[in-house]
């Protein structure tokens, strides 16, 4: 059972006049702002197919229980919990991956990135998603953990990487999804660059590693079966795309060919709302996934080069604003996870958009905000009450001089 303090942690009784004078509406409402754009191109993408007529008044009902859930995480104390429950965390994020093995699916693609638990009426849901909060808040513990002990020793190198490997290396194996797999390392990478973690660390650990995926890459895997594997293909598509070929156009490089024609066919200002010729049509094939991982070129083709700028600005905005509170967090734990969701946020954003501007690989990441999906939202709106939490507590005396930076 949970103590007084605790019970005061999880259950807010406090009023939302105190959310609205402590807490950070202005990250809500850029939040709101942001799942707004991505309502209104969601009908547009949708709009023409009958089987996904109903995905607008879904995501809008995702979007009320993203904000309710924004606001009541806001009173959560995380670190007062994590220094409590931080092992209930981890076992959380490790059971919900473990879900997939039984009850994973997934499309096309091959990667059973979605579970659906045998209970009528019970969504599907993404296990990535919901495990990479709890990964953001056990590494921001163990590394506050650390710190007496110093974050460059060798030892805690190994917790850092382990923690970090057992999750992404779980998720890659049970579901395939390797797109999960980098948002996992990039915000392992943010989370201990700015904990201290010497730069020598990462060029050590890097450089070899990098150097082993050119190796593979020309000398190993052009041997091997594995070449022609979609998984590999995907990324082929777009190296010969840089070399200016069009390998397999109506294959692997079918979506990206037709979401960078979207988008060329926007040009400045755009076709006009509801005037995509790809956007609109009843074919899914002329424009794949264009609710979720091909959504910012509905917004190319319909709003232009302008409507793209002004969805990035807002992206940007957001992640600004993470940075903003970490800065002023009132400990070390809390600006590690502040930092861990900006850190979410810009990787999603830069490997979508690579995506569908044919300059990355496609590997199934969604635009944050923008793109469809249930257990993206709410895991977002999650993620930002955390932030906003974290504004809400108060710094200690000691401190107080930096509230006024």
């Amino acid at each position: 059972m949970f103590t007084r303090e605790e019970g005061r942690a999880l259950q807010p009784t406090r009023t939302l006049r105190e959310f609205f004078k402590k807490g950070d509406v202005v990250l809500l409402l850029l939040c709101i702002l942001a799942s707004l754009m991505g309502l209104v191109l969601i009908y547009s993408g949708t709009r023409y197919m009958d089987a996904l007529h109903s995905f607008p008044q879904k995501q809008a009902m995702f979007l009320c229980m993203g904000v309710a859930a924004y606001v009541w995480v806001s009173f959560i104390d995380i670190e007062y919990l994590m220094e409590k429950w931080w092992w209930v965390f981890l076992l959380l994020g490790l059971f919900v991956i473990a879900l997939i093995y039984p009850f994973g699916e997934g499309g096309d693609s091959g990667n059973k990135s979605w579970v659906y638990l045998p209970i009528p009426g019970f969504p599907g849901f993404q296990p990535g998603e919901i495990a990479k909060l709890a990964y953001i808040v056990v590494l921001a513990w163990m590394i506050n953990k650390e710190r007496p002990k110093g974050l460059g020793r060798f030892s805690s190198i190994v917790k850092y990487v382990v923690l970090t490997g057992v999750f992404s290396g779980s998720l890659a194996v049970l579901s395939g999804d390797w797109g999960m797999v980098v948002v996992y390392l990039f915000i392992f990478v943010v989370m201990a660059w700015v904990a201290g973690v010497s730069k020598w660390w990462f060029l050590g650990v890097g450089t070899p590693m990098v150097g082993g995926v050119v190796f593979l890459w020309h000398f190993i895997l052009p041997r091997t079966k594995y070449w022609d594997d979609y998984r590999i293909m995907r990324f082929r598509v777009v190296v010969e795309h840089w070399k200016g070929n069009n390998l397999d156009p109506r294959g692997h490089g079918w979506q990206q060919n037709q979401s960078l024609a979207a988008i060329g066919s926007g040009q400045i200002t755009g076709m006009g709302y509801l005037n995509g010729t790809r956007t609109h049509s009843p074919s899914r094939e002329t424009l794949p996934a264009r609710h979720t991982d091909n959504i910012f070129a509905v917004c190319g083709e319909e709003f232009g080069m302008i409507g793209c700028c002004a969805v990035l600005l807002v992206l940007l905005l957001i992640i600004l604003r993470c940075v903003w509170v970490s800065r002023r967090a009132r400990s070390h734990m809390s600006a590690y996870i502040a930092m861990g969701i900006a850190g979410m946020l810009m990787i999603q954003t830069m490997i979508n958009v690579a995506m569908t501007l044919y300059i990355g690989p496609v590997i199934g990441l969604t635009l944050p905000f923008i793109s469809y999906g249930g257990s993206s939202t709410l895991t977002l709106f999650i993620a930002m009450g955390l932030v906003s939490g974290i504004k809400m507590r108060p710094l200690p005396s000691w401190l107080k001089d930096r509230s006024q930076l």
